[in-house]
């Protein structure tokens, strides 16, 4: 059968410039770690004057309609038909909050955040638990304002972050349980400290049942260096890392920031304490920039932390331009099951 992917329109002119192979690649690498291999000849395409991404695959069983419905790309699905006609199929979405969680703050530096869907979404794909719907435990090691734990919580995952800079924290912190409060759910919110760092703890219930019964998502949030990741957690606590590293250039909220151009520096401090606090099984993934890093050098440098890097050719279509001093890539690996 041959399929079509309407892709969600992007407000950020750049980002849309790239959105169609952006989504293309997404595809591929589901395919390959998820489902089998069974998405082929996959393209972009225009019907009229609308741009869509299709595919051939046999008829979708339930993983495969529920992970195209979340790609990153996905605003709608189509079955063409043996007269070429589209037949919309119905999305089973796994957002378990609403979409503005994601889309309201707004401050400059902040990572799109489509493509932290995405990226979240390949890093899953990558691990043992791409084919299980459970809350998860993410981790993200450098989480600035928290755009990857808002989208993990919207899958319904634990979410841990760590960020250095106070005034980052101070922001998040506020909104985070501002947000939960506008939206009337039940929850808990204890500020304290861990090891002598400021730490946010909320736990919110999607409804007040499921509150009531301990069936809750946990955040965490900690005001510390990444570096005092061991000191924090336990070590394997993580069943996914998922983090956007310094671009190396003055960008955003944290231009004073020097490990923001140091970025080799920073991940070959950090990578070891990161795998530390991976599960058996479980992926981590980085976006950085690669005018100032190396693939093969960042590869490497995963690959010296006993992790296994995704090198195949479906996660070699990532890279796309943000502005002139920044060329994002993603790069994933797995750590090992024993």
């Amino acid at each position: 059968m041959r399929y079509a992917l309407l892709v969600s329109p992007a407000t950020n002119r750049v980002y849309a410039h790239a959105a169609g192979a952006l989504a293309v690649a997404e595809l591929g690498v589901v395919s390959e770690r998820v489902l089998a291999g069974a998405l082929t000849d996959l393209r972009e395409q225009r019907f009229g004057s609308v741009d869509y991404v299709t595919f051939d695959a046999p008829e979708l069983d339930e993983l495969g309609r529920a992970w195209l419905s979340n790609l990153a790309a996905t605003f709608a699905l189509f079955r063409r038909d043996p007269d070429d006609r589209l037949v919309p199929l119905d999305l089973q979405r796994w957002d378990a909050l609403d979409s503005d969680l994601l889309t309201i703050q707004k401050y400059p530096g902040k990572t799109n955040e489509t493509f932290t869907r995405l990226l979240l979404n390949v890093t899953l794909a990558a691990s043992a638990f791409a084919d299980q719907r459970r809350a998860l435990s993410l981790l993200d090691p450098l989480c600035g304002r928290g755009t990857t734990l808002n989208q993990a919580l919207t899958y319904g995952f634990h979410a841990t972050g760590v960020e250095h800079d106070k005034k980052d924290y101070e922001a998040y912190a506020l909104f985070i349980q501002r947000w939960v409060k506008d939206k009337r759910l039940k929850h808990t919110a204890v500020s304290g400290h861990v090891k002598g760092f400021p730490k946010l703890d909320l736990t919110v219930g999607l409804d007040k049942e499921r509150f009531k019964a301990g069936d809750v998502l946990r955040l965490s949030y900690v005001n510390a260096d990444t570096h005092a990741i061991a000191d924090v957690f336990q070590p394997r606590s993580f069943d996914l890392i998922v983090t956007d590293a310094p671009y190396g250039v003055q960008h955003g909220a944290h231009s004073g920031d020097a490990t923001s151009r140091r970025p080799l520096e920073l991940l070959t401090s950090a990578l070891p304490l990161w795998r530390a606090a991976l599960r058996p099984g479980g992926a981590l993934g980085i976006a950085w920039n690669t005018l100032v890093l190396r693939r093969d050098k960042l590869a490497a440098l995963l690959a010296e932390n006993g992790l296994q890097v995704c090198d195949s050719p479906a996660y070699s279509g990532f890279e796309h331009r943000v502005d002139s001093s920044i060329q994002r890539d993603l790069l994933v690996a797995r750590a090992p099951l024993t």
